[in-house]
């Protein structure tokens, strides 16, 4: 039968009891043998085993269990318990051995079957870990180990119902069990019921305010949900109660970066560099930070003392030759662009800022070559070409541009930026058909692409063609980009020119509220409220557009129609 877990001075106090010595005054009566008790000896060797596992001493242990399974070879504790060891020293298959013999010894031990399950599932193995689980449960339904170890191999299956059901049993069985709601919140959000993922993080950290993973969780979840503000409030908080979460930190400038929070995103950067972070990486991105917040003079001082310590370093020449030109220091950043290496990517990047220098200084036709001549020796690169095509189109030369990009398209034939390049250049040039099949080319390669669906759309609007799919496509460009004020005023401008006229007013005023300083929209507002007869906030808007772009003669006339109307009323 399986022995029992006797402590081990009992232990030691029965093995003497049964050596003890004859007494003296009966030293005449034959001697007697004393009773081997294999099982008692087996138990002895276990708790030696025991104390040699505590100790690390795993050879030791082994023998001893290996002893002890000789004297008591029907035991499943015994089985176990070597089982345990070999998973200890990483022999994986000989322990899973080991715990079937257990199990076959004495099914209704639940230990082999929790340790089968853990094998199991560390394995990968997840359908016989569940296996293994469930019958641990079946064994004692109050543990929840195995619960917690079946519910994640459950989600790994993605059988997510009977996952949230092992949870649900478990917290019913122990309203306090921490992990039972974090296990719960980890299944919601992988089946993305973020909302109620949240709720159970948020009842995890009521029972244990500490659980830090539990509130990173639940960040995470606030952001697949796309509520950014309370992801960066979490991390917040995470940092202010231990500065040490270098994760934290570094997720939550990501997400700090990503929303544009510029000025947030570098108080944390130089909390890092405090943290000991002060790595090329970390003064790159306050650089570059500094850069996009035009403090052109900060950015300076930190590509410079990067270039200190790596002078060749090309990326950040490249950087600092941004600045001093976003500075308007022409001539240092030219100076800077031309000491980039030839060999690097950012040489390539370098050649069109130096072709835009050029051509700033009136020297357009050495800016044509240069990049002629980098495009001879680089033409896979096909920035070369979309800055030469930006080049000419800035000088009013349509035709070269459009011929080089057809040039170009036999090699990048599925390179959506060139194709979207291609497009409007084909506009301009006033070959409406040919821009438009850039441009459904471009949506094919990428429907997600907002600028491609814009422009198609705004161009069926402007032609009076597809209103239907103009409409379609702009609702689309809308919900990737919804702060687009761009993108709204065009599909305001559809829904205008379908005669939908409060749909139209809705989007245009949303446009001009984000982009104030254009002309276009401020004209769009205008022919709208003229279309609704409001007369007065027309006028408004027509002077408004004027003013922004007086050279505009098709605005002045509208002006003075307008003007000419209110007075014949």
């Amino acid at each position: 039968m399986p022995m029992s877990l006797l402590p081990i001075a009992l232990l030691l106090v029965t093995l003497l009891a049964s050596c003890a010595t004859v007494p003296a005054d009966h030293a005449d009566m034959p001697e007697k043998q004393p009773v081997f008790n294999p099982e008692s000896r087996a138990l002895y060797l276990y708790s030696r085993a025991r104390l040699a596992s505590l100790e690390g001493d795993y050879p030791t242990a082994l023998s001893n269990l290996r002893d002890a399974i000789e004297l008591d070879p029907s035991s499943a504790v015994l089985h176990t318990a070597v089982a345990e060891i070999k998973l200890k020293i990483g022999q994986v298959p000989e322990a899973l051995e080991y715990l079937n013999k257990a199990i076959k010894l004495n099914p209704n031990l639940r230990e082999p079957y929790l340790m089968g399950g853990t094998i199991m599932g560390n394995a990968g193995k997840d359908w016989e870990a569940a296996d293994y689980l469930r019958k641990a449960i079946k064994l004692d339904p109050v543990k929840e180990d195995a619960y917690l170890q079946l519910a994640i191999s459950l989600t790994r299956l993605l059988e997510y119902e009977e996952a949230v059901n092992t949870l649900k049993t478990l917290v019913k069985l122990n309203p306090d069990s921490v992990l039972g709601y974090y296990y719960l919140g980890r299944t919601y959000s992988q089946m993305k019921l973020y909302r109620d993922a949240v709720g159970y993080y948020k009842k995890a950290l009521e029972l244990r305010p500490e659980f830090s993973q539990a509130a990173i969780d639940m960040a995470a979840t606030y952001e697949a949900q796309g509520d950014y503000p309370h992801a960066i409030e979490i991390y917040r908080s995470l940092l202010e109660s231990d500065d040490n979460k270098v994760a934290v930190l570094q997720r939550l400038i990501q997400l700090l970066i990503q929303q544009r929070r510029f000025d947030d995103a570098l108080e944390y950067l130089y909390r890092a560099i405090d943290m000991g972070l002060a790595g090329p990486e970390t003064k790159r991105k306050i650089g570059l930070l500094h850069l996009e917040l035009e403090q052109y003079d900060d950015a300076i001082g930190i590509f410079n003392e990067m270039l200190k310590d790596n002078p060749v370093n090309p990326q950040i020449r490249l950087y600092l030759g941004m600045a001093y030109e976003e500075k308007g220091e022409l001539d240092r950043a030219y100076e800077e662009f031309t000491k980039i290496s030839h060999g690097s990517q950012a040489y390539i990047e370098a050649i069109g800022h130096i072709a835009f220098i050029l051509k700033e200084k009136g020297k357009s036709g050495q800016a044509i070559d240069i990049l002629k001549d980098a495009i001879a020796t680089n033409p896979g690169q096909i920035e070369l070409y979309l800055n030469l095509a930006s080049l000419y189109e800035s000088i009013d030369k349509l035709d070269d541009g459009v011929q080089l990009l057809l040039q170009a398209e036999k090699r990048f034939s599925s390179d959506t930026r060139l194709l979207f390049r291609l497009g409007v250049l084909l506009d301009k040039q006033g070959n409406k058909n040919e821009s438009i099949e850039r441009m459904k080319r471009v949506i094919a390669l990428n429907p997600k692409d907002a600028q491609a669906l814009n422009f198609l759309g705004y161009t069926y609007a402007e032609l009076e063609i597809h209103l239907d799919d103009a409409l379609k496509y702009l609702k689309q460009a809308v919900d990737i980009r919804p702060n687009d004020g761009f993108i709204l005023d065009s599909l305001g401008w559809v829904y205008y020119k379908l005669k939908k006229y409060d749909e139209a007013l809705k989007y245009l005023e949303m446009a001009i509220a984000l982009v104030e300083e254009d002309s276009t929209i401020a004209e769009h507002l205008g022919d709208i409220y003229l279309a609704k007869r409001d007369y007065k906030k027309a006028l408004k808007q027509y002077k408004r557009a004027q003013e922004l772009d007086p050279a505009r003669k098709e605005l002045g006339d509208k002006v003075r129609r307008l003007k000419v109307e209110q007075t014949d009323r």
